[in-house]
């Protein structure tokens, strides 16, 4: 249960003044992630997790999408789902030849290394405006910066020919991430476990892939360092914590004052000279402590009920971290069922609003107050969550009114 698969680098010990008021805490068992420990890698190496449902599940974002029996599962659903994660694809796909997966088992590879001459900076105050301003231009729709912290960078890559342990390859000195949100549309996610919710996640990725790109040749061209990164290199979540975009939920998720949890991450690794900014509590922890809807909701009972605590479900989990963590085993070998992936915990999570609307964001004042007991109940009681229909999604498109629900 405890085996982690051989490491490539050496754990940093200690931690940074920061995780008090991030809500990290790591103890003396902490252990740099090995990224070939991942669920989704472990699909491929690992005969435990390995099976034809599995491979099913990966193939049916390749090859044409097929109908199957359920709500949210026909040709047309799938199709708009394999379409969303095109441009991803074309990025994870183009060094696949060489063990390469670009944003997932590898750093997104530069095309045009830095400029001979470097800007100077400064005033990395006014820089850290600037890149924000930039990352939003380019499609980000939330943006924090934290120092680097090499805790979070995983003990290896993976090759994606031999699923084998690597270097990472990230440039060495790099000083700060730049941490990158995108929404994902709240009325796709109302429909979850769907493959057209799926298309909402695909979509982030591409959006991920566009922005990372543009943003990171923006930073080489002024003559510094830049590597985007999207699930590889390094955990993204602690980053999202120290950087200030919001606070961790039971549900495993970064729950924005913005998007709430519905919102994905990425960053680009540099050496650019930058203001960091600090974590922000929201009340969403001592939230969470009361609620288990998520919990609850989740059909293979994969999320935890307790508070957060050190324990690993299984060698997917992280080492030595005192926090909620799901058991990723159960999780996936759900997705795999479904031949999509699944974020029910995040469609039934209170914060699951759109903040732009004034009774949302009075909800959120109240939450991170004294009134959470009594929010949950009224979750409940007014069937908040609860999953809709694919089919009327396509009914408002084709008539061309707005996708959010409440």
């Amino acid at each position: 249960m405890d085996t982690d698969s051989n490491a490539l680098r050496e754990t940093p010990t200690g931690s940074v003044d920061t995780d008090v008021a991030a809500g990290i805490r790591t103890t003396e068992r902490f252990r740099c992630f090995p990224q070939r420990d991942d669920m989704f890698n472990r699909a491929f190496w690992d005969d435990t997790i390995r099976g034809p449902e599995t491979m099913e599940f990966f193939d049916s974002y390749r090859v044409g999408p097929v109908s199957r029996r359920g709500d949210g599962f026909t040709q047309k659903d799938f199709a708009l789902r394999n379409a969303a994660w095109a441009l991803s694809d074309e990025f994870s796909s183009r060094g696949q030849h060489e063990g390469i997966r670009e944003g997932f088992n590898a750093l997104l590879q530069p095309t045009v290394e830095p400029a001979a001459t470097q800007v100077e900076v400064d005033d990395p105050d006014a820089m850290a405006a600037e890149i924000k301003r930039i990352a939003k231009l380019f499609g980000a729709g939330i943006v924090g910066i934290a120092p680097y912290d090499p805790r979070w960078t995983y003990a290896g890559r993976v090759d994606s020919k031999t699923f084998e342990a690597r270097e990472t390859g990230l440039p060495d000195g790099m000083t700060s991430v730049v941490v990158l949100g995108h929404e994902m549309d709240i009325g796709m996610v109302a429909t979850y476990p769907s493959a057209i919710a799926g298309a909402a996640t695909g979509n982030t990725y591409s959006e991920e892939a566009s922005t990372l790109i543009r943003l990171s040749q923006y930073i080489r061209n002024l003559g510094w360092q830049a590597a985007g990164s999207m699930n590889d290199t390094a955990l993204v979540i602690p980053y999202a914590l120290q950087a200030g975009l919001g606070e961790y939920a039971r549900n495993q998720l970064v729950i924005t004052p913005e998007f709430g949890p519905r919102v994905r991450f990425s960053k680009v690794f540099t050496d650019l000279p930058l203001a960091h900014d600090g974590p922000r509590m929201l009340g969403v922890r001592a939230f969470c402590e009361v609620c288990t809807r998520c919990t609850d909701a989740c059909p293979v009972k994969a999320l935890p009920s307790g508070p957060p605590t050190e324990e690993r479900p299984n060698r997917s989990a992280l080492r030595g971290v005192v926090k909620w963590t799901s058991n990723a085993e159960k999780c996936f070998g759900f997705w795999a069922v479904l031949r999509s992936d699944c974020a029910i915990c995040l469609r039934v999570c209170p914060w699951n609003r759109d903040f732009s609307q004034w009774p949302n964001r009075l909800w959120r004042w109240l939450a991170a107050r004294g009134a959470r007991r009594w929010l949950i109940r009224l979750e409940g009681v007014t069937g908040r969550g609860q999953r809709r229909r694919s089919k009327p999604w396509w009914l408002r498109s084709q008539a061309g009114e707005p996708q959010s629900t409440r």
